[in-house]
C-alpha cells in the first residue's frame, strides 16, 4: 500500500502506461539538439560530450524561409479556423442546449460527424466540395475545412459546461428589461467561458497539427508545419524537423495547462454555486 492508501500496483501500472506513451515523444527533445546531420544518437551525445549537442538547428528554423513561411501560414489558418468554429461551435451549442429543439439528437450527431468520419473521407469530399466552387489551393478554403474539423470540439465543451448552467439566470436578466445581446455577453457568456476558451484551444491545436486536409485543399502557397514536415521526411532528412517538433510539443504542453487550468477554473465556479457561493 501506498501512504495514501492506494495499492502500489496502481501505481506502476500507471507509471508504466505513461512511460509507454510518452518515451515516444520526449526522445525527439535530446536528438534536436543533435550537432550531427542524423535523425539518431550519435557517440558524443551518448557520452555526454558538450561538443555533441548544438542549436543549429534550432537556428535554422529561423534562417529557412519555407519554414517561416510554413509557421506563418500555421498560425494564420489556425487563429482564423478557430475564431469562425468557436463562434459557430458555441451558437450551435446554445441551440442543442435546448431540450425543445426538434430532431436534436439527430443535429448533435451531425454536428460531431467529423470526429466519426475518418479524416481522408472527410478531406476527400471537403476536395470535390471545394472544387466546384473554387475553393481548393486557397487560404480561405484551408481555413474553412479546418474550421470544420474544430466546431465539434467547441460544441462538445461547451454543451458539457451548459449542462450545468443556471437557466434562471437569463430569464432574470431579461424580466429586468436586458435585451438578448446583453443577455448573452453580460450574463451567459461569462459563465461559460471556460468552455468556450478550452473548445477553442482544442480547435485550434486540431488545425495547427493537421496534415491530410492541408495535402488535399491546401496550395503551395499554403504549406503549414506539418505539411512541411511531412515534405521534408520525403525531400530531405533534416533534424531541423525535429527541432520544430520539440518547439510543437512544448506548445501543446502550453495548451493543454492552459485548458486544464479553464477546466479547474469552470469546476470551482460549479462548486461556488452549488454552495451558494
Amino acid at each position: 500500500m501506498t501512504p495514501n492508501g492506494g495499492p502500489i500496483w496502481v501505481r506502476i501500472i500507471a507509471g508504466a502506461v505513461l512511460a509507454f506513451l510518452m518515451l515516444p515523444i520526449l526522445v525527439i527533445v535530446p536528438l534536436s539538439f543533435n550537432a550531427e546531420p542524423y535523425f539518431t544518437f550519435t557517440p558524443a551525445m551518448l557520452s555526454l560530450d558538450p561538443d555533441g549537442y548544438s542549436l543549429r538547428w534550432y537556428r535554422d528554423i529561423f534562417q529557412n524561409p519555407q519554414w517561416l513561411q510554413a509557421i506563418q501560414n500555421s498560425f494564420i489558418i489556425g487563429i482564423s479556423a478557430t475564431v469562425i468554429a468557436t463562434g459557430l461551435g458555441t451558437l450551435a451549442a446554445l441551440g442543442l442546449a435546448r431540450s425543445e429543439l426538434p430532431a436534436r439528437g439527430l443535429i448533435m450527431g451531425l454536428l460531431i460527424s467529423p470526429l466519426i468520419v475518418p479524416l481522408v473521407i472527410a478531406a476527400t469530399g471537403m476536395f470535390f466540395f471545394y472544387s466546384n466552387l473554387g475553393l481548393t489551393g486557397t487560404t480561405l478554403g484551408l481555413v474553412l475545412a479546418h474550421a470544420a474539423l474544430g466546431t465539434p470540439f467547441v460544441v462538445v465543451t461547451v454543451l458539457a459546461t451548459l449542462s450545468g448552467f443556471d437557466r434562471s439566470l437569463p430569464r432574470a436578466a431579461a424580466s429586468l428589461g436586458a435585451d438578448p445581446l446583453t443577455v448573452f455577453t453580460r450574463v451567459t457568456l461569462p459563465v461559460i467561458f471556460p468552455g468556450v476558451a478550452s473548445g477553442a484551444l482544442f480547435a485550434f491545436i486540431t488545425s495547427f497539427d493537421e496534415v491530410v486536409m492541408v495535402l488535399f485543399i491546401g496550395g503551395p502557397e499554403q504549406r503549414t508545419i506539418p505539411r512541411q514536415m511531412w515534405a521534408g521526411l520525403r525531400e530531405q532528412i533534416s533534424p531541423t524537423i525535429l527541432a520544430v517538433a520539440t518547439l510543437l510539443i512544448v506548445l501543446s504542453v502550453i495548451l493543454l495547462v492552459s485548458i486544464e487550468a479553464l477546466r479547474r477554473r469552470s469546476a470551482k465556479l460549479a462548486a461556488a454555486k452549488l454552495n451558494g457561493g
